[in-house]
């Protein structure tokens, strides 16, 4: 057999042989900061992808949703009408999402509210900022403003979320919390306070009040952004 010269060699290789080594290796010298989303984005296509270019595919996601999150947060049948997005590449995103979910949680569960408000603040970002519709979360606080229980109470549509005050602080008194926080979400990713939020927010403080159960804050998620009722002088 004749043996291949350097440009026929050249030509049978693909261009993109060793370069998930090579971003494999930038990663876990620099971490995430070291590399672009995409390229974060890449490497978790390699998990489902084994032998292609997934750059491509990548930088696709990024454009189409906006951030390496929002593709992650993305629900399946918009995730399924991605060219190349496969069941087992919608899988591994929901697994990373479930885990990093878990994490965020772990850091706010049975922790001050206060001296974790930071990571609060990014566990609530991670679980609801792109959410499509409304979701009302009610995170609960024992006298010492331990976490002691995070729920969700009702989900709505695109920019409604029916709340009954008196189901929120029935549930408080039942887990034995003695402040709330009120955290929602905004799908079209402005966090600022509606009139109708404003006045919920004002029903619960005075359903609330009666039985010694406080607002300790209200928050609003937007896409990358949040606004505190407390910050605001609303509480």
């Amino acid at each position: 057999m004749p043996k291949k010269e350097p440009a026929e060699k050249a030509k049978a290789t693909p261009h993109h042989t060793g370069h998930r080594q090579r971003l494999r290796e930038r990663f876990a010298k620099a971490g995430v900061d070291g590399i672009a989303e995409y390229e974060l984005m890449e490497l978790l296509l390699f998990r489902a992808i084994p032998r292609r270019d997934v750059k491509p595919l990548a930088k696709d996601l990024i454009a189409r949703f906006g951030s390496f999150g929002a593709a992650l947060s993305a629900e399946t049948a918009r995730l399924s009408e991605v060219p190349g997005i496969s069941d087992a590449i919608i899988s591994e995103f929901k697994i990373v999402q479930a885990a990093a979910l878990n994490l965020a949680q772990a850091k706010i569960m049975d922790q001050p509210a206060i001296s974790s408000w930071s990571a609060l603040i990014e566990y609530c970002n991670a679980s609801m900022a792109y959410n499509p519709t409304e979701q009302f979360r009610i995170l609960f606080l024992d006298r010492k403003n331990v976490l002691i229980a995070d729920e969700i109470q009702q989900k709505g549509t695109i920019d409604h979320t029916p709340v009954y005050p008196r189901e929120v602080v029935k549930r408080a008194l039942e887990l034995g919390a003695s402040s709330i926080i009120l955290v929602h979400n905004h799908p079209s990713g402005d966090p600022t306070p509606s009139q109708a939020d404003i006045d919920m927010t004002k029903k619960i403080i005075e359903s609330a009040k009666p039985l010694d159960v406080s607002i300790h804050d209200h928050l609003v998620i937007g896409k990358g952004r949040h606004v505190s009722f407390k910050s605001l002088g609303l509480i």
